[in-house]
This record gives structure tokens, C-alpha cells and sequence, in this order.
């Protein structure tokens, strides 16, 4: 029987798994790259262009509607855009600020208002950037260089300014002084009619009793503000007792600006004092004052000058030829050195 011949294979390294594989009939040719059909080609760029236009009308859609957090650099934006309402920042409460801001960056955004040239006015934040303005030029720090920032889009001046107060009301409150003064300034500027209505429309939410009690410090505001120091220091009890010396006494405001400008207070707690001595005084003069006995007639005739009193002394009439205006300044002058 003949043996059977073994066959062996063309190729014995075929099958080892460092040999190339062999090149099939649907290789592509050496040098020539595989490309993706054309119509793949066209539905690729399609839809990227499509994911594209979307993310980029999303981002406009946030930024129209004020929900898309902005990195402006600090030069741009206007703090005094606006009159503001909180007069002073208070030192401990700065620096607690600008250690958190050190150590954590900012995490909440201003507030801003797009302005001409690329510039943008501060609704609200202000102590967040007084904060980063002040750390970057103690620090250098590019990362202190830029604030973000909401670009809102108030309908109107008065949007705008209750967006501020309402912002300060609910992360430190205003004191009353700072209360009044924003709605009257805000009535002065012309965002609102008058100062009621700058009282219902910044603080419709207050109750009746505070709105009354911001209204009185108003008082305070037009007859006091260029000679205090420290306003936004005045506890309410102190500036309600004050008002109604205002409101009661007509030569209350020069007696107590007086006494102001001539002990200019350096703290707060000294401005109070003046005030709480001032109302002492006011309070002890009108107990002591005598009241003018009614003379015999009626009248009383001192040289050329003859004094009618009436009323139990409550009503007094100068008249005579003796009335000249150096007498009058003089009159002016005694009556000024009693107060």
C-alpha cells in the first residue's frame, strides 16, 4: 500500500500571530486613505453645525435672561451706576468678606447693567467688589483682577433700585438712616413721583409700622444729613426721639447741627452721644423756661420800646421807635445764646 503524501502548507508561518495578515482583493491600494462616503460626510458636518448653533442660542438665551455667570474685569464695572443705599461697610464684616473671598473665591455673583462703551453699571454687590477690588490691589492676584457678574435687564430705574435694596435687605439689613436715605435720594433722582411713592415701591414688603418709622427717619435725612458722620450708626430709638424734637421744636435743627460741628464725633457711639446730650439739654431748657408774668396794663414800656405781653406771658409784641436793626440784631443774637 503506498504511503500517502503529507502535504504541508505554502506558507508554514501563516497562522503565527506576528506575521502580518495577507492582503484580500478589498484592501485599499498602498498610499490611499479610506474616506467616509460623501453623504456621511454632509450629515456629519450637519449636525455639528446644528449641536453648535444650539449651544450658542442656549448661551445667548442665559444671557438675555440673566442666568448666564460672567467674568468681567473690575474696571468695567461702575459702582456708582446707582445711588447707593448702604453708606458704609462695616470693618469686621469687610475683612471676614475678604478672607472668604481669599480663601474660596467668589461664590456669589453681582449684579450689573449693560452701559455704552462696554461698561456696566452695579445694581447689586457692592461690598463683593469694594472686597476684590481691595484684594488685588494688596495682592496683584490675577484671580482678584475679575468679578462675576448676572447681566440683568431691568424694565425701568426703579427695578433696578428695589433690586438693590431688596439684595442688601436680605443679606444685611439697612439700618433705618440708610432705609430713608435711598428712597429719598431715590425720589430726588426721579425714579420715583415723590418719596411716598419711592417708600411703597422699595419697601412694599415691609410692614405698615416700618415703612411709617423709615418715613420719620426721612425727616432726619433732610434736616441732619451734611453734618453727621456716622448717620447709618443712629439706633432707631435715639433717631425717633430726635425726629420728634425736629418735628416739635422749629430751632431743634440749628441747636443740634451746631453741637454737631462744634465737637465733630469720631466714632459712631461719640456722634450718639452728641445727639442723646443734645436732646437733654433741649428737654431741660423747656422745664426751666419761665413763663413771662402778664405786667400790670398789659404792657411795659423800656425806653423807646414798648414789650405788649399776652396770654400769660405766651405772646410778646415789640414796638417803638427804639426797634432799629442793630437793636433787632442784637434781640437776635441774646435769644441765640439761650439755646
Amino acid at each position: 500500500m503506498a504511503k500517502r503524501k503529507r502535504l504541508t502548507p505554502a506558507r508554514p508561518d501563516y497562522l503565527d500571530e506576528n506575521t502580518p495578515a495577507p492582503e484580500t482583493k478589498s484592501m485599499f491600494p498602498m498610499g490611499v486613505a479610506r474616506h467616509s462616503p460623501p453623504i456621511a460626510q454632509v450629515a456629519g458636518s450637519t449636525a455639528t453645525q446644528a449641536a453648535l448653533e444650539e449651544v450658542t442660542d442656549a448661551l445667548r438665551t442665559a444671557r438675555a435672561d440673566g442666568r448666564l455667570v460672567e467674568a468681567l474685569p473690575l474696571e468695567v464695572v461702575d459702582p456708582g451706576h446707582l445711588v447707593r443705599d448702604r453708606m458704609v461697610a462695616d470693618d469686621n464684616e469687610m475683612s471676614a468678606l475678604m478672607a472668604s473671598l481669599r480663601s474660596r473665591g467668589q461664590q456669589t455673583p453681582i449684579e450689573v447693567v449693560a452701559l455704552e462703551d462696554g461698561r456696566f453699571g452695579l445694581i447689586s454687590g457692592w461690598r463683593r467688589l469694594t472686597a476684590l477690588k481691595a484684594l488685588h490691589a494688596e495682592t496683584g492676584e490675577d484671580r482678584f483682577a475679575s468679578v462675576l457678574a448676572l447681566l440683568r435687564h431691568p424694565e425701568s430705574a426703579s427695578d433696578a433700585y428695589l433690586a438693590m435694596v431688596e439684595e442688601n435687605e436680605i443679606r444685611v439689613g439697612l439700618s433705618y438712616y440708610e432705609r430713608a436715605r435711598i428712597a429719598a435720594r431715590a425720589a430726588e433722582q426721579g425714579v420715583y413721583p415723590d418719596e411716598a411713592a419711592a417708600l411703597r415701591g422699595l419697601f412694599a414688603s415691609a410692614s405698615r409700622a416700618k415703612r411709617s418709622k423709615i418715613g420719620s427717619f426721612m425727616v432726619l435725612y433732610h434736616a441732619l444729613d451734611a453734618h453727621l458722620r456716622f448717620a447709618s450708626a443712629i439706633p432707631e430709638r435715639l433717631g425717633l426721639a430726635v425726629v420728634k424734637a425736629l418735628k416739635e421744636d422749629q430751632n431743634a435743627t440749628r441747636r443740634i447741627t451746631r453741637a454737631l460741628n462744634e465737637h465733630p464725633a469720631e466714632t459712631a457711639e461719640q456722634e450718639a452721644a452728641i445727639l442723646t446730650q443734645a436732646l437733654t439739654r433741649s428737654a431741660k431748657k423747656e422745664s426751666n423756661s419761665p413763663v413771662l408774668e402778664s405786667v400790670p396794663g398789659g404792657f411795659e414800656t423800656i425806653g423807646g420800646v414798648r414789650l405788649d405781653v399776652k396770654k400769660g406771658g405766651a405772646q410778646l409784641t415789640l414796638s417803638g421807635p427804639d426797634l432799629s436793626e442793630a437793636f433787632l440784631d442784637s434781640l437776635r443774637d441774646w435769644l441765640h445764646s439761650r439755646r
